[in-house]
């Protein structure tokens, strides 16, 4: 794709950006979430500045911030795309094979959708919902109990009478994280089953119990992308699937997505703050490429540009809910500012 209109800054970038230190391509990789926002940027810095086009790869946050924790040098990814934040443990991994210099650059939000097929039955959930069908122990009666919920009318009964099968994403995945707190330790409150948990197991382990889920297949850990979950909605048109909003906003020929405590997620709701379950997302540098890799600067800057992740930016028609801070992240980009440990 080429963008055809920029500002004057980005137009002075591209002019002093030049090929002399001719190499391959930059390296990116991780988030599926935020895969398609970098593609975009690639294929757009590619056209437009004198530089190869970027190679960008998914394979899940996780394995992102693996990758770039390898090590320093050629052989090594530039930048890793993550839909969660970083981890002190990444960082000091990182650390450990030498890559001591990190810049976190928040790209904007996204928001976590639920979506079954197209034709099928209206969902209106929410964080409770979603506990009652998928956890292992529900409370009921007063009582902490395995959970036999067969559809999800037994759960609710304003809920379609359909057997639960959801597909949900795989734990490596940065969407999973986000789905952990925002919709399970939210429904193990809300619910009631936190206090006994923990009245049952103890404080730490009656939390973690919070995040346990059914394994008698009526959730599904999906480990590929978004449009695996796509694929597998296809063949079971009963199920619900997890994704993220500019994926279903791409789909919504086939999707229906659910209404969470009541609010249709989109970019204006995720922006107000009025969808509960939305993220930021980001991408981590590895400063110490910055000079040595040719284009690295200019792309995370072209990334950040107002004509790419503004408020009217061209990642914005594809989902990206934009940054209300974003020029506070462009001044710490010029600054080239490492981030600092997390604990």
């Amino acid at each position: 794709m080429t963008i055809l209109k920029y500002s004057a800054s980005v137009i002075a970038l591209a002019a002093a950006a030049t090929a002399a230190d001719a190499r391959d391509q930059l390296q990116i990789a991780g988030s599926s979430t935020v895969l398609p926002y970098a593609t975009i940027v690639a294929e757009a810095f590619g056209e437009n500045f004198d530089f190869p086009t970027p190679v960008v790869e998914g394979g899940g946050s996780g394995a992102g911030r693996k990758k770039l924790c390898e090590g320093v040098g050629d052989n090594t990814i530039d930048i890793a795309n993550s839909s969660s934040r970083i981890k002190q443990s990444d960082i000091d991994l990182c650390a450990q094979n030498g890559v001591t210099e990190i810049m976190e650059v928040r790209i904007g939000y996204d928001g976590i959708v639920f979506a079954s097929d197209i034709n099928g039955a209206d969902f209106a959930l929410t964080p409770a919902d979603l506990y009652g069908a998928i956890a292992a122990e529900v409370v009921k009666d007063g009582q902490l109990v395995a959970n036999t919920a067969r559809t999800w009318a037994d759960v609710n009964p304003s809920l379609p009478a359909q057997d639960i099968l959801t597909f949900i994403p795989g734990t490596k995945h940065g969407t999973r994280e986000v789905f952990d707190v925002k919709v399970l330790e939210a429904g193990c409150k809300a619910t009631g089953a936190e206090e006994a948990l923990v009245a049952a197991k103890g404080e730490e382990d009656g939390k973690k119990a919070c995040l346990a889920l059914r394994t008698d297949g009526t959730t599904v850990d999906i480990d590929g992308d978004y449009t695996e979950t796509l694929s597998r909605l296809d063949a079971n048109k009963n199920a619900v699937g997890v994704f993220g909003l500019s994926f279903y906003e791409n789909n919504t020929d086939k999707l229906k997505v659910a209404t969470m405590d009541g609010v249709v997620p989109s970019v204006e709701t995720i922006s107000s703050g009025d969808y509960p379950v939305s993220r930021p997302l980001f991408f981590y540098v590895k400063k110490q490429h910055i000079g040595v890799i040719p284009g690295l600067k200019e792309y995370v800057q072209f990334f950040l540009s107002d004509e790419m992740a503004g408020p009217d930016g061209a990642l914005a028609d594809y989902g990206l809910v934009p940054d209300p801070e974003l020029a506070a992240t462009q001044a710490m980009v010029d600054a080239e500012t490492i981030m600092k440990p997390l604990n």
